[in-house]
């Protein structure tokens, strides 16, 4: 089963902590001291909310699957509609063990898609084992890619510049 996705950066995070857990009704899954997630069950939704990110507002959009073949159905409809597409495979991101892939809708929107495996204790476990000063480059700011152009993919993700980026 599919649970929609949503990533927010903030500036306040304990501000922000205190508005979704009141508008939710619930109080988060997870908490880090740079991000928190929701795991909502009505309606079934990832909400997570970091203070990773350029600036406030929706950072990406995406859809965590249960199972591997759901991940597999994913991309085959983002190859089957043209889409620019990322794989990163196995990763570490987001306090996450994950399987996962971007593509970027024609706004420039990143979309990831991903099948959480575990938790792990790091953002990112890559960026954990480099010096402070440049853990936080080697990380995207949680996926938002900056306005890519038609037929790219999101910033997310390991380049030829930078193998330690994540989303």
């Amino acid at each position: 089963m599919k649970r929609f996705h949503v990533h927010m950066h903030v500036d306040d995070l304990a501000k922000s902590i205190a508005f979704y857990s009141r508008l939710f009704a619930a109080e988060p899954a997870r908490v880090e001291t740079d991000y928190a997630k929701w795991m909502l069950e009505d309606p079934r939704v990832n909400f997570a909310i970091s203070t990773r990110g350029d600036k406030p507002g929706v950072d990406h959009l995406g859809f965590q699957v249960d199972e591997a073949d759901e991940l597999a159905e994913l991309k085959a409809r983002a190859q089957g509609a043209d889409m620019a597409l990322l794989d990163e495979g196995a990763t570490t991101c987001c306090y996450a063990r994950s399987d996962k892939h971007w593509i970027t809708d024609p706004q420039g929107v990143a979309w990831e898609h991903f099948h959480t495996l575990g938790n792990i204790p790091v953002f990112n476990e890559a960026a954990a084992q480099q010096p402070a000063q440049t853990a936080k480059a080697a990380c995207c700011p949680t996926g938002a890619p900056s306005a890519p152009a038609p037929g790219q993919a999101a910033c997310c993700g390991p380049t030829a510049n930078n193998p330690n980026k994540c989303c």
